[in-house]
């Protein structure tokens, strides 16, 4: 396993991160206490270091779960919890984005992972009622205080990111390092405006379900039905077309397409650390295979070929051959970059 610097920081992290939505049975299809345990040692044994879970991951189980397994080396892990989804229904203030939610989350994560600080706080998905500056200002003084020692923020719109680390620096205020959304092989929208901008930034990117709730592995193409409503509206005709590409890959390389497709991310022109996750010890063996590999650049390129999305507007407008040549007086080619 290597590392990689987490965004603008100096913070060293896995390549890839143990994502442990599975951890706990509440939710009808996690891994019980003993499996959690074996997937965490398959992860952890690969010098995996870097933990991601969230406050409403089965209903508290999985914060309980990670927070034992690493109790006893807790210093050498980077553990990532979230805040944000309700702790509990039809009350209002025990959700959101606001300060109230915040603290309260926070202060139940530390209570249930038995730590007494988080490394990474995420904000786990955008409300549109919080003001960026209450937000900002309140995990500020959650770092301050030594309780989180760096901030992230996920599912929310390029703008507002981008709003909010400037008013960060300019007030001072503790920026996002990192940024996480769902990005794949057929979830590749994140490349119009959020990924350029962690670029321009500097954020590390945690693409979730790089394998696309198991489509990527190829399973849907022998006929299995999948266990959530959303893998349907991933199974349409392209999405097929690409698990079999990769599919192919994967048996023309002789290694497994959890590896192929999560490889696929982490060779990107950014800072990617994907999160993988797993019901099962080999699930989790089989996708970290992913480290111990490099994808040829041909290999890439047909992956992206097949996988290629539509960039739209302004993307496609700004890079026209018309409006490159109005832009620059027809020395477009002359210019380094």
């Amino acid at each position: 396993m290597l590392y990689r610097l987490f965004g603008k920081s100096g913070l060293r992290v896995s390549e890839v991160a143990l994502g442990t939505m599975t951890f706990g049975p509440e939710w009808g299809w996690g891994a019980e206490k003993d499996e959690s345990k074996k997937i965490f040692d398959a992860y952890a044994n690969m010098g995996g270091n870097f933990i991601d879970t969230a406050n409403r991951y089965t209903e508290g189980t999985s914060e309980r779960y990670v927070g034992e397994f690493i109790h006893s080396d807790r210093d050498h892990f980077v553990l990532a919890t979230k805040y944000s989804l309700f702790d509990k229904k039809d009350d209002p203030n025990y959700s959101g984005n606001h300060r109230k939610n915040m603290m309260r989350s926070v202060e139940e994560s530390l209570k249930r992972l038995n730590t007494s600080f988080i490394d990474i706080l995420w904000l786990h998905a955008w409300d549109f009622f919080t003001p960026v500056d209450e937000i900002l200002r309140g995990l500020d003084d959650l770092v301050r205080s030594g309780k989180v020692h760096y901030i992230g923020i996920s599912d929310t719109p390029a703008w507002i990111v981008s709003r909010a680390n400037t008013m960060a620096e300019l007030k001072g205020w503790t920026s996002f390092t990192g940024l996480q959304v769902e990005y794949s092989l057929i979830q590749r929208t994140p490349e119009r405006d959020l990924i350029p901008m962690a670029k321009e930034m500097g954020l590390a990117v945690t693409p979730w379900a790089p394998l696309a709730g198991g489509v990527l592995t190829g399973k849907y193409l022998k006929g299995e039905t999948g266990r959530i409503a959303e893998n349907s509206a991933r199974r349409n005709e392209k999405n097929m077309l690409i698990a079999q590409k990769v599919v192919g890959i994967a048996e023309q390389l002789e290694i497994s397409p959890a590896a192929v497709a999560t490889r696929w991310t982490m060779q990107q022109s950014f800072t990617s650390i994907p999160i993988i996750g797993a019901r099962k010890e080999a699930q989790m063996l089989d996708s970290l295979h992913c480290v111990n590999i490099v994808l040829p650049q041909d290999i890439v390129e047909e992956l992206n070929a097949v996988s290629a999305i539509e960039m739209g507007f302004p993307h496609d407008f700004l890079a026209s051959e018309a409006v490159k040549t109005v832009v620059t007086g027809g020395t477009f080619d002359a210019i380094v970059r």
